[in-house]
């Protein structure tokens, strides 16, 4: 029916074929990582990186038979720990020469107040900061590579976030939907304060590009933490998107020919979408990247 259609969103069309490329999803196990994983795994190699090795095999041998693509291959990677972050790169760079497109997917969503590994409140330490150093670590093979890609996989919550740094890891004051909008918000940030960073005549010239995006409101495993959520999701589910439905946008931002030189942009079902006025603050976009570094204890210039 039209509405499943409307519902559904955008398709991305391009058929482009990434043979002799290399793509890095996290936390492509399950959701609209599997699914994005999927697709892509029938235009060229994709490594999955998850915490969760078993899952991630499973949804690896499934991803190979579906495709006849052998070169699905499992990394571990667990983003709430800066340590495994290091390791994941270390290995990555010492087997792969060549990497293209890097897709930050992998998000927890409204968990209870924890912290990661290295005492960062677990959203804004997994869905930004995770990635923030995962990206760092990655980004002079993607430079090596271009044209590259870089994907964050952000939300329509980000309408809902601000940036607290007074009290990034929510000590003071804590709401676990909250959380998770700041975050989010924070992705965005990312995206356009890196895009703007790789925007020289290297980008114009070859084609470096970093975007964000809202995936829909998607079927997932992503609300497990709240039980209402997830008895919401389940009245509402013909109002949700697929998992594949969901991917739609993050396969177009990692393959279509037309991005090719758009960077610094937020898309929502393959076409460009609104941004909050505070995910367009240049200011804190800038402050969000130092104090960044300086959480992570990195040198990002």
């Amino acid at each position: 029916p039209s509405c499943r259609r409307y519902v559904a969103g955008g398709r991305c069309k391009s058929t482009a074929r990434l043979e002799g490329k290399v793509v890095i999803i996290t936390g492509a196990n399950t959701g609209i990582g599997k699914a994005t994983a999927r697709d892509l795994a029938q235009r060229g190699k994709v490594i999955i990186a998850c915490r969760d090795i078993g899952k991630a095999e499973a949804a690896a041998s499934e991803i190979r038979a579906e495709t006849g693509n052998q070169q699905v291959i499992v990394k571990k990677l667990d983003l709430a720990d800066t340590k495994s972050i290091r390791e994941f790169a270390e290995k990555f760079l010492a087997e792969e020469k060549e990497l293209h497109v890097l897709i930050n997917n992998a998000g927890v969503m409204l968990c209870p107040y924890s912290k990661t590994a290295d005492g960062f409140e677990m959203h804004i330490g997994v869905n930004h900061l995770g990635h923030f150093l995962l990206t760092f670590l990655l980004l002079e093979r993607l430079k090596q590579s271009a044209p590259a890609r870089i994907v964050n996989v952000s939300s329509l919550a980000h309408h809902g976030g601000r940036i607290r740094f007074h009290d990034l890891h929510g000590e003071k004051c804590y709401n676990r939907g909250l959380a998770y909008c700041h975050s989010k918000l924070a992705n965005v940030l990312f995206t356009r304060e890196l895009a703007r960073r790789l925007q020289g005549k290297f980008q114009r010239q070859v084609g470096f590009t970093a975007n964000a995006l809202h995936p829909g409101s998607v079927y997932s495993e992503l609300v497990r933490h709240s039980f209402v959520m997830t008895w919401l999701w389940k009245i509402f589910s013909f109002f949700l998107k697929s998992p594949c439905e969901g991917a739609q946008t993050s396969i177009y931002c990692a393959v279509a020919e037309e991005l090719d030189f758009v960077t610094g942009q937020y898309f929502s079902d393959c076409q460009p979408a609104y941004v909050s006025p505070r995910g367009r603050d240049d200011e804190t976009a800038k402050k969000l990247w130092s104090v960044s570094c300086e959480l992570l204890g990195i040198q990002w210039d």
